[in-house]
């Protein structure tokens, strides 16, 4: 049996393979940079449904925010492999996921906007390094964290219009100390921030809410996008939640800036696992 995983901050996306049918389930996000092996292997010890595969996968390629580096490769190897005790495990970065579920085998930008943000360069073989990626503390622009951030924010500081601003109180009961509380002292602070960001959700419309959507996709492009010389000649394309609720302020952005979108993609688990089956030879 065979996995594939896709995995942000906030939540992982499985597709499975058993030789006869697919599978799909998902868990909570997986990112080296939060949980140690132990903490991945109680993420699959609480799932039960999940136990019925754990003697039966014989490999598993994972994609996950966070994995960037060969340290943070094992920390989700170990974890894995104290549940899945009989699998090859390959771990990567979500952006080389990002890349094979939109690029395939063509040149590309490929961009993630979720919880978090990143971008990189993919030659149609490899996801080149770059400097981006810096997480919710100095970086992220665009993405949830950084939307939900400028929320909360701007309703402490009681600059949102009054008309937000009740809504934004109704809904999250946020306070100082207790915003305090969740991002300087519990755990996972920037997917608490990223929940946040869902406020815009319905109200897309409401000036205050589209010069925002439209300054954050705006900062991402300026600071992200316009890194790369040849921004404007290549595809980009976009994987996430908020990349594909928000696409219509996106590409209205992206158009401004002269760049060429190409695939615009909620969650990029179905592309990986179809590359990942046609490069090893399965058929589902």
């Amino acid at each position: 049996m065979i996995l594939v995983a896709d995995s942000g901050s906030s939540k992982t996306d499985w597709m499975g393979f058993n030789g006869k049918e697919t599978i799909s389930f998902s868990t909570p996000g997986i990112n080296p940079y939060f949980l140690n092996a132990q903490d991945i292997f109680k993420i699959f010890s609480k799932k039960k449904e999940v136990a019925v595969y754990a003697e039966e996968v014989k490999e598993i390629y994972f994609f996950g925010a966070g994995c960037s580096s060969p340290d943070k490769h094992e920390v989700v190897s170990n974890g894995l492999s104290l549940f899945f005790t009989k699998a090859f495990i390959s771990v990567d970065h979500d952006l080389m996921g990002s890349a094979y579920a939109t690029c395939g085998a063509e040149a590309g930008l490929t961009c993630i906007l979720g919880t978090g943000s990143n971008i990189s360069y993919y030659d149609g073989t490899t996801v080149h390094e770059s400097k981006h990626g810096l997480g919710y503390v100095l970086g992220d622009e665009g993405s949830g964290t950084h939307f939900g951030r400028k929320l909360v924010t701007a309703y402490l500081y009681n600059m949102l219009p009054s008309d937000l601003g009740e809504m934004f109180r109704t809904e999250f009961e946020a306070d100082k100390e207790k915003v305090i509380t969740n991002v300087y002292q519990q755990a996972f602070p920037n997917v608490y921030l990223a929940g946040m960001s869902r406020f815009m959700s319905k109200r897309q419309e409401h000036p205050y809410i589209k010069q925002l959507l439209e300054e954050g996709f705006q900062e991402f492009v300026d600071s992200n996008i316009k890194d790369y010389p040849d921004y404007n000649r290549l595809e980009c394309h976009f994987v996430g939640s908020i990349a594909y609720y928000y696409q219509d302020v996106l590409k209205a952005v992206c158009k401004k800036n002269g760049i060429k979108v190409g695939k615009i993609l909620q969650k990029p688990i179905e592309g990986i696992y179809n590359y990942i089956l046609e490069r090893e030879g399965i058929s589902d």
